[in-house]
């Protein structure tokens, strides 16, 4: 934590801070509710710090307030600024930072619905999680909620925006599609092949993950934090339990921790596969589909033989990871090399066919600066030159002990991301290596029987880029938990992707940003 770039930020704030805590490497700062537009574009313009998340909790019983928390990441200090500012009850209002700070949007809507906080000024105030047949007057996340409760459906409608023009017409996909996938509905408005708007409309499936967090036991916690999002449960997972270390102040056996590293990895490279081989199948190519999907199905394999689980669940727990992987380093090492070396020869299979790159190089582009306004993460955004990856970041598991380089492409087309997850394949091939041949011997779990009353941040860099959660405790229980998926951030951003593509190339560009619906839907 760099002090002194501490010490500047409490003096640019110094008027506007009314209490100041230090939590780990987090330094919550309560503030002015009157002021807190200024001080967020401040810290998020002049000191050019990114704002990775907001969320509010209710504590009405505690001052008759809800509080607003909005946090920002000092990159490369591995250190958080945590503005937070407080709401009466009786006003439930606050100022919207939107109209400063584009990817304020969603967390703002999502805290209307949730907790019932207006942000007063928000250019598009409209419901986001809440459907239309849903109460007005009910939000889920207070904790007066039950969450045993039954709404009654009432009579309202949902208002698209609407395009007008000579020969525009509008196309509507969704919310049901014919492939195996959930929910989501694209409302495109296109003039003769062109799409000219794109709006999104997605929660169809809303699981109330964060009110489930509050009423099961920490243990069951672990394993709901694994299926938020099912092909990235290792990221999940691992960020819910470092929050729960860091509160704990436990360290993790360094066996532990390198096994961590490798199973995150595992996670990465199917994942990356999986997307390579959906483009492939959105542009006809077969062979590069087949071949693909075959290396990401030998990953899978691989994973069931270390694990036991072909998506690597039920392996990590609060105070490190519940099995070991036994003495499996040579024969880890000699698949690696041998998905490596064919999935190289893909890749080149793939860069050198014409059909193939003439359908996904300058395809659903997202210029640099629309992807840092609105907080495009992982390959998504440093496919668009966004230098950022929480491993490098934030250290956490072995990274710190590890060499990897961080791909960066600038033209933030399809074939730029394309090319990060090849090279990111390539990337977690030799941290696995790197991990397995400095492997410690050792214990792998500190156990242990109660967590005590704390708050802390927990975050890993999934395959879809940074997720993050905010935990507090209150007497062996989870108080709230604020989770972000990387695709609550990266949604927004295909319906920039496609301005000015033509239908046809939807379906790609889709796949080459590939966003979670279940991972958004919480």
């Amino acid at each position: 934590m760099n002090n002194e770039i501490i010490e500047k930020i409490k003096k640019d704030l110094h008027d506007n801070i009314l209490e100041e805590s230090r939590s780990h490497n987090e330094i919550y700062f309560t503030v002015k509710k009157g002021s807190i537009v200024k001080l967020c574009d401040h810290i998020y313009y002049h000191l050019d710090l990114p704002l990775v998340s907001i969320f509010a909790t209710d504590e009405r019983k505690i001052d008759g307030s809800f509080k607003i928390h909005y946090v920002f990441s000092m990159d490369r200090n591995d250190a958080f600024i945590i503005l937070r500012i407080k709401v009466d009850s009786k006003e439930s209002s606050y100022p919207s930072i939107t109209p400063k700070i584009a990817s304020a949007n969603w967390y703002e809507r999502e805290m209307q619905d949730m907790f019932g906080l207006v942000p007063l000024g928000h250019p598009d105030p409209r419901r986001l999680m809440n459907f239309e047949d849903w109460p007005e007057e009910i939000h889920p996340l207070r904790k007066d909620f039950d969450i045993k409760t039954k709404p009654p459906r009432v009579k309202g409608e949902y208002i698209y925006r609407h395009v007008d023009g000579e020969g525009v017409y509008e196309i509507p996909v969704g919310p049901v599609h014919a492939g195996v996938i959930e929910p989501g509905h694209f409302r495109f408005s296109v003039a003769g092949e062109p799409i000219i708007n794109l709006e999104i409309r997605h929660f169809y499936t809303h699981k109330g993950v964060e009110k489930l967090f509050e009423n099961i036991s920490i243990d069951k916690a672990v394993f709901l934090a694994e299926r938020v999002s099912g092909d990235n449960s290792v990221a999940h997972v691992v960020a819910f339990c470092q929050a729960m270390e860091k509160i704990a102040l436990i360290n993790v056996p360094l066996r532990a921790i390198y096994i961590r590293t490798i199973l995150l990895e595992l996670e990465r490279i199917y994942n990356h596969l999986a997307d390579i081989a959906g483009i492939a199948t959105d542009v006809a190519f077969a062979f590069g589909a087949a071949h693909a999907n075959k290396l990401k199905e030998e990953v899978l394999q691989l994973n069931e033989q270390i694990t036991g689980s072909r998506m690597l669940r039920g392996m990590n727990a609060i105070g490190g990871v519940r099995r070991d992987i036994g003495d499996k380093k040579n024969m880890i090492l000699q698949k690696l090399s041998n998905i490596q070396r064919d999935f190289r020869k893909l890749m080149e299979h793939l860069t050198s066919t014409p059909s193939l790159m003439d359908r996904i190089e300058n395809t659903g582009r997202i210029y640099n600066d629309i992807a840092k306004g609105l907080h495009v993460v992982g390959p998504v955004g440093r496919a668009s030159g966004l230098d950022r990856d929480t491993r490098r970041d934030h250290p956490y598991a072995a990274y710190k002990e590890l060499n990897f380089k961080v791909p960066i492409q600038k033209a933030g087309d399809v074939l730029s991301r394309t090319i990060v997850r090849a090279d990111e394949i390539c990337e977690s091939v030799a941290l696995i290596e790197q991990a397995l041949w400095a492997l410690p011997e050792g214990e792998i779990r500190v156990h242990l029987d109660r967590i005590p009353d704390g708050q802390a941040l927990g975050y890993t860099e999934a395959p879809r880029g940074e997720t993050i959660y905010w935990i507090r405790t209150i007497g062996n229980r989870i108080e709230r938990c604020k989770v972000r998926d990387p695709s609550f951030c990266n949604w927004l951003a295909i319906e920039y992707a496609v301005l000015d593509n033509i239908v046809p190339d939807f379906p790609i560009i889709n796949k080459s940003l590939s966003l979670s619906y279940s991972g958004n839907d919480m």
